[in-house]
């Protein structure tokens, strides 16, 4: 009976363990996936354009088409590659860091650029074999997709604490797996909800229901455009604060104590809300510094980023350079 009670003893100990092993891996993934916040704002508003134009039973077939290219990068490509880094170039984390941030402020100053320069082009998604149109949706999408979950990932990297491998492997794979049903199962809900909003406005029982489904109907062109707006600020904000960081941890730091004194100056004439003023204030600053930072990018990556691409792709086995 004592050995059977040892035993037992044993096994609630086990419990004990992996119960708060999982909490751990689940607190720590849901640190690391808070501090992608941007990105992981960007990739909702970025995603529903690429079911604009395509009959409505094939919305959700196309978003789960995607959801699954999003699981296959950050759990099959990018999880291992973030691992790798982690144990044997954890000095990378940084510039890479700062590599992305960059790249999400260049894409959100050129959507910026382009609302006071728009610049008209057609839209062919209704053009054309459906079926092959879905396709190349479906591999554009995932295309973005790996960049931004990328960036997601390496995030999620720098914000986890040093520990063992495999609590850093679960940590990421939760978090990956946490931010993309967030985000496509909030990219399902949005593309469908015209169709919930007709539904409830043409079939509701009560006049209630059937107005709200109409200003489901009505709202949901400005939502789009603000969920667009949000996510551009949020690139911005995002991309600007990494930079800033990573400038700090690789020795020069002039910038981000700047912001931080004049954010805890603000905070201190503000006494009724420090906290928030502060935040404000940094993410302002941080946001500021981003949007410059993306339109110097701007040119960069139209004069001298884009024609050596387009020279390294002509360059490929099988094409010729002189195109």
């Amino acid at each position: 009976m004592s050995g059977l009670l040892a035993l037992l003893d044993d096994v609630a100990s086990i419990a004990k363990v992996a119960a708060a092993s999982v909490d751990d891996v689940i607190g720590q993934a849901t640190k690391a996936g808070a501090k992608a916040a941007g990105a992981v704002i960007d990739d909702a508003a970025v995603t529903p354009k690429y079911v604009h134009g395509f009959d409505a039973s094939r919305e959700l077939p196309i978003v789960w088409r995607i959801a699954k290219g999003s699981l296959f990068n950050k759990l099959v490509i990018l999880l291992p590659a973030a691992l790798l880094l982690s144990a044997f170039a954890p000095w990378a984390v940084a510039p890479l860091l700062m590599l992305g941030g960059a790249y999400l402020c260049f894409e959100g100053a050129e959507k910026v650029y382009h609302i006071f320069a728009p610049h008209h082009h057609e839209d062919k998604a209704t053009e054309g074999d459906p079926a092959h149109l879905e396709e190349e949706k479906v591999a554009g999408a995932i295309k973005t997709d790996f960049i931004l979950s990328a960036e997601i990932m390496t995030i999620a990297l720098a914000a986890l604490p040093d520990g063992h491998i495999g609590m850093k492997a679960a940590a990421l794979a939760a978090a990956g797996v946490g931010i993309t049903v967030l985000v496509y199962g909030g990219v399902a809900a949005i593309v469908k909800a015209d169709d919930v909003g007709v539904f409830m406005s043409l079939r509701g029982r009560f006049a209630s229901t059937r107005a709200l489904g109409r200003g489901i109907v009505h709202g949901m062109p400005t939502f789009l455009k603000a969920l667009a707006a949000v996510g551009t600020a949020a690139m911005i904000w995002v991309g600007g604060a990494i930079v800033i960081h990573g400038l700090e941890q690789l020795g020069w730091g002039w910038l981000y104590h700047h912001i931080h004194e004049i954010a805890v100056a603000a905070a201190a004439a503000v006494p009724q809300a420090p906290g928030l003023v502060d935040w404000a204030v940094t993410a302002a600053l941080d946001g500021l510094f981003g949007l410059l930072l993306g339109i110097a990018l701007i040119p960069v990556a139209k004069w001298i980023v884009a024609p050596v691409w387009g020279l390294v792709s002509r360059l490929k086995p099988g094409t010729s350079a002189r195109g």
